[in-house]
């Protein structure tokens, strides 16, 4: 078959269809976009866990849909791609948990493995106490609470839009806060494309609005088709094994374990 190509006429400014002579080495080489994605961890994190506490129950969350926080996010993200798109960043967003042995293991296992991950990256934000004071007794409690996530994922979007390193931004998260950051790209870049990815359980009216086009919800198959192996072997380090709580063995999630 003999190639075509278009040109555009000189004289009236309409589409004059011309063919490639044959032999000749043409062709033409569609352009992939470059697309960085921004993940909230914590906002993934809490959206699937709410998930699988409505399947299971506050004490034990259903086993088989938790076993889904063992995600591999940089395949996630890749599925997330047109034909037309690349991949060429991850950036995850997340704070080191301070307390708890168990919950310290699990995500330190988690980070590690996605570390593997070729086009992936941690950024760290912090966690702080959060004094509170009972309305009834007056006693003051602390609970820790998750700092610079929002500054650290708006800086980064901004900054990447105007170092001109992606031509799309796949936003996951489904925190309204981040609406200015949105705002800011789309004043100071208009010709960059934003989508808003809601994790399960998440969605904002507000974030979705501010992206200029239509959000992409994520359902179980994509995170049932996107986990990390069970094991992940590492050149000159110990290899890595999905946590107990993470493995979908029934009563693998109750509160003891």
């Amino acid at each position: 078959m003999r190639g075509r190509w278009v040109r555009r006429s000189s004289r009236r400014g309409c589409l004059t269809s011309m063919s490639i002579p044959p032999n000749t080495g043409l062709s033409i080489t569609q352009k992939n976009f470059r697309v960085i994605t921004y993940i909230d961890g914590y906002n993934l994190y809490f959206g699937m866990l709410y998930e699988a506490k409505k399947r299971g129950s506050p004490v034990e969350p259903d086993a088989s849909y938790y076993r889904h926080m063992w995600l591999d996010i940089q395949g996630l993200a890749e599925s997330l791609l047109k034909p037309n798109q690349e991949l060429v960043q991850v950036k995850y967003f997340t704070s080191a948990i301070s307390n708890g042995k168990g919950k310290q293991e699990r995500q330190n296992a988690y980070l590690d493995a996605l570390r593997t991950r070729e086009k992936l990256e941690i950024i760290l934000g912090r966690f702080q106490p959060d004094s509170k004071e009972c309305d009834h007794c007056g006693h003051t409690a602390y609970h820790p609470q998750e700092k610079k996530t929002d500054v650290n994922i708006a800086t980064n979007l901004i900054c990447d839009a105007i170092e001109d390193r992606y031509d799309t931004a796949l936003l996951i998260t489904g925190d309204s806060d981040l609406v200015p950051a949105l705002q800011a790209v789309k004043r100071l870049r208009p010709e960059k494309r934003l989508v808003v990815v809601f994790p399960p359980n998440r969605r904002s009216m507000e974030l979705a609005n501010s992206s200029g086009g239509p959000p992409i919800q994520i359902w179980e198959t994509m995170l049932r088709q996107n986990r990390l192996p069970d094991s992940i072997k590492r050149e000159g380090l110990p290899d890595i094994t999905c946590p107990v709580k993470y493995s979908g063995v029934k009563g693998c999630t109750a509160r003891a374990v």
